[in-house]
């Protein structure tokens, strides 16, 4: 067998380790939680788990930090995956990559209006900007290459500016900042892309017409390029089954599992030259910030000083 904590919490994710099942005979075990959950699990009972998968690279850090990951080699999982999307001593790697972009609403928003992340901070924005709380990892990590592409003061300012042009209190997950959008209660939503994806095939109708009420800006396309997080996957430390978990991720690789992350969840590949679905497609291609996730992850609690500084609940 292998045990897999997952902060993961996706269906395709079930159906994937079921045919991995199949295939190999080896059975997966799975317990799903908070990152911060399972990462204390993990160092309260050494050998509970073998493999972590989080979806944040603040949060793969944070468990390098706690000594419960282990470096891994293997020419397969080096081979597919970016060295900006690995830690440097192989402790973990990404799976799927996720872009924090802003939806806008068609209505009311001009788009060559904001290129740029720093555009959010001008005052013609006051009051028509919406995004969660600050406790979310995605905005932490949004935060951290802000820091990283130019550096803490002048984040700071940036954050400060921002948050006097939010619609309102920081509250709901990235769905929620679409509909207020749709609902005409702001104009512009920071989110990740895959979260439209949920919302333009929802079975719920009104999910719908909320995604198909805004349009997409990848920012900075002139400059460092849209920030890119991750969804990645570690070896725990005093994993019983180590050679399964090698095994399993990078069948987690392959190019039919990377495809199916597309097809199914909305993300992108973290492997090269796989083909997206026709969703991603249609938003078209666009510069990523290359800048190592490593770094990002390092910088989280620099994000977490700028956005108490800055008010941002």
């Amino acid at each position: 067998s292998v045990t897999v904590y997952s902060h993961r919490h996706y269906d395709i994710d079930k159906e994937i380790f079921s045919a991995f099942e199949k295939e190999t005979g080896i059975q997966v075990l799975v317990k799903e939680d908070k990152a911060s959950k399972l990462i204390e699990l993990i160092s309260q009972k050494k050998d509970a788990a073998d493999i972590l998968i989080t979806v944040d690279v603040a949060r793969l850090d944070q468990a390098k930090n706690k000594n419960i990951l282990q470096p891994i080699q293997s020419d397969y999982i080096n081979s597919r995956v970016p060295s900006n999307f690995m830690d440097s001593d192989y402790m973990w790697f990404g799976l799927t990559k996720r872009y924090r972009v802003l939806a806008y609403s068609k209505e009311r928003v001009n788009p060559v209006d904001i290129k740029n992340y720093t555009d959010l901070a001008q005052p013609k924005w006051k009051g028509k900007i919406a995004v969660r709380s600050s406790g979310n990892t995605y905005n932490q990590s949004l935060m951290a290459s802000v820091i990283a592409n130019s550096d803490q003061t002048k984040a700071e300012t940036w954050a400060k500016s921002l948050v006097a042009n939010f619609s309102r209190s920081p509250k709901g997950n990235d769905r929620d900042q679409v509909k207020e959008v749709a609902a005409d209660r702001a104009d512009i939503a920071i989110i990740n892309t895959y979260y439209l994806g949920k919302l333009l095939n929802s079975e719920n109708e009104q999910e719908v017409e909320a995604g198909k009420s805004v349009g997409l800006i990848f920012p900075n396309q002139e400059n460092s390029g849209a920030h890119v997080n991750i969804s990645g996957i570690g070896v725990c430390k005093y994993a019983p089954n180590k050679d399964n978990a090698i095994q399993l991720i990078e069948y987690l690789l392959s190019d039919k599992v990377q495809e199916l992350y597309s097809a199914a969840n909305y993300e992108y590949p973290i492997v090269k030259d796989i083909p997206i679905c026709d969703l991603l497609q249609s938003w078209g291609s666009f510069r990523e910030d290359t800048i190592a996730l490593e770094e990002i992850g390092q910088l989280n609690t620099a994000a977490l000083e700028v956005f108490a500084r800055a008010g941002w609940e």
